[in-house]
């Protein structure tokens, strides 16, 4: 069984390689520099990445609870029955002070890692969706041109209905909101003014609609079509066995006494 003083040096030996430190205690966390927190005594698990980030988490929710911002400074120190882990960042001013009364595991590894995330679903993808299949807007839609410049902006999609009436679709990946409206009302007008006609239609694509919005929408004579943003990536299938119907393998995990 490892002592403090063994762990501290082992931990601060990964820090000096710029490793990934994970562990997870009982401690409490003081803070100051964007502003000045306390946390009492509780289970956290805390993240030092090889930027140097650190991070305390909670034992619930996505959200760090405090950080450190990259190219802080760590050491950890044996102090009597607890551990202490020091960082400070001299150019951002920030401090933090975390006393752990009990280590319940760590580890470390160097991570690499030198890929962008792709990002799918966005409105850009939902106007090329709509250009590619204009009947999911209305049968008889033809689009004329995506991304189509005005004034105000550009518009998600640009065409004709069936009976030859310019369309304007506005595309929005969440709940359309009265902003989404409003944008879609200066598009159109701007189409009446460029093109020179009266008769330009307007619609707004998203997967829902606020009361409020959708009001405003039918107010100004424009029209509303629900639309999911295409999810590329997407795996799960509702008719799938739930993991709660497989037994559940348990595991060993490293402890610290």
């Amino acid at each position: 069984m490892l002592s403090n003083n063994d762990v501290c040096i082992l931990i601060n030996d990964a820090i000096k390689r710029n490793e990934t430190v994970v562990l997870a205690c009982k401690c409490t966390v003081a803070y100051s520099g964007r502003a000045e927190s306390y946390l009492e005594k509780g289970d956290r698990t805390i993240i030092i990445k090889g930027d140097h980030t650190l991070l305390v988490h909670q034992p619930f929710g996505n959200a760090a609870i405090n950080y450190m911002k990259p190219d802080s400074s760590h050491q950890i120190f044996a102090e009597e029955k607890k551990i202490l882990l020091k960082s400070s960042n001299t150019l951002q001013k920030e401090q933090m002070e975390i006393k752990i009364e009990k280590l319940y595991f760590f580890n470390s590894h160097k991570l690499e890692d030198g890929q962008t995330i792709v990002v799918t679903g966005t409105e850009e993808d939902m106007s090329r969706m709509l250009y590619e299949n204009p009947h999911l807007i209305e049968e008889g839609f033809t689009p004329v041109s995506q991304e189509e410049q005005t004034k105000y902006g550009f518009i998600d999609v640009f065409g004709t209905d069936k009976n030859g009436n310019l369309i304007v679709v506005e595309c929005k990946r969440y709940c359309a909101e009265l902003s989404a409206v409003t944008q879609l009302r200066r598009y159109v007008e701007k189409i009446q003014e460029s093109k020179g006609v009266k008769n330009v239609r307007g619609i707004l694509a998203a997967p829902k609609i606020t009361p409020n919005a959708e009001k405003m929408l039918t107010d100004w004579g424009y029209s509303f079509v629900a639309v999911q943003p295409p999810k590329y990536y997407e795996k799960f299938d509702k008719h799938q066995t739930n993991l709660s119907e497989f037994t559940a393998f348990g595991g060993s995990h490293g402890q610290i006494q």
